[in-house]
């Protein structure tokens, strides 16, 4: 039997499940499947790759992607939009845990 994981109501929820090809990714963002890649090479997105060797992208990489995209229109290189992001991330995940130490020593 399978992990509790892997079953296919789980996928459904999972914001980090590669369930997108390039192609229907760049269609749903309204990007060139090039835009994508780019975005790999500035290593914003690493989209994990089929058994075939192709390309998958999650929600969460495909949110990722929607912002760079956003702040690309607005006139910002595309280098510069992926700092942004991750650095946005980083405090996000930083302002999280410190969220979470502060509950700690609060209940101690």
């Amino acid at each position: 039997m399978a992990p509790a994981s892997s079953a296919p109501a789980d996928k459904f929820d999972d914001d980090d499940y590669p369930a997108y090809s390039m192609g229907r990714a760049a269609e749903m963002l309204g990007v060139t499947p090039a835009f994508l890649r780019s975005l790999g090479a500035a290593k914003l997105i690493e989209p994990q790759r089929s058994s075939g060797g192709h390309r998958r992208y999650s929600r969460h990489q495909l949110r990722l992607a929607a912002r760079a995209r956003e702040l690309i229109d607005q006139g910002t290189s595309l280098d510069s939009a992926c700092r942004i992001i991750i650095l946005e991330d980083q405090l996000t995940e930083a302002l999280r845990l410190n969220a979470e130490l502060k509950e700690r020593m609060e209940s101690a």
